[in-house]
């Protein structure tokens, strides 16, 4: 967004293998700014695309990140990519979210409110899968169906993911889809 006092501004790729599956299958640039403060009081401001909270997670080891809410991060810390898998293929679509590992300081931003869960060793929470913004690499998730068939079918919810921790799941508030249909309906329509 800004910033200010004496800053340094390079693009690096962080290694051309990271930074091509970043890109291919994270949705991030294959190029990250770095800013470096050259001087006292220089200053970084971030801003997200959305409207909703920043978080800063403190990053002792890996955390997955959902691709739209990695803003930063500060320290040492790599960012890569985490393969989901095929449970991750069948809960949102994607295969992938980024991985940051390392010592340091992660900005993530959330649509809405950002909200932690910190989850003792074993203990379950199921999380409509739409909500995720980032975890703790220690926290295990798994697919499951809510409900029978009907609910599936008709009621709005079918899949969602159970995580297991111990580990910090952050969670946001609020889901960009539904707003996205509901402004649907004020778009012109093609061939009008």
């Amino acid at each position: 967004m800004l910033h200010r006092g004496e800053v340094e501004v390079s693009t690096e790729t962080g290694g051309i293998g990271g930074a091509i599956a970043r890109r291919l299958f994270g949705g991030e640039s294959v190029f990250l700014n770095t800013f470096r403060a050259r001087g006292r009081g220089a200053e970084v401001w971030v801003a997200p695309g959305t409207p909703g909270d920043i978080g800063v997670l403190e990053l002792n080891g890996s955390l997955y990140i959902q691709d739209t809410s990695y803003l930063a991060h500060v320290g040492d810390v790599k960012l890569t990519v985490g393969w989901r898998g095929l449970k991750g293929l069948i809960a949102e679509g994607e295969l992938v979210w980024l991985k940051a590992e390392g010592r340091g300081l992660v900005f993530v931003n959330a649509y809405g409110g950002l909200e932690l869960l910190e989850l003792g060793l074993g203990e379950k929470v199921t999380i409509d899968n739409m909500h995720f913004v980032a975890m703790d690499s220690t926290v295990k998730w798994d697919v499951r169906r809510l409900g029978g068939l009907k609910t599936l079918a008709f009621g709005g919810e079918g899949l969602v993911i159970e995580v297991t921790g111990p580990g910090r799941v952050f969670v946001q508030t609020r889901v960009l889809p539904p707003l996205a249909q509901l402004l649907s309906k004020f778009m012109p329509r093609s061939g009008k």
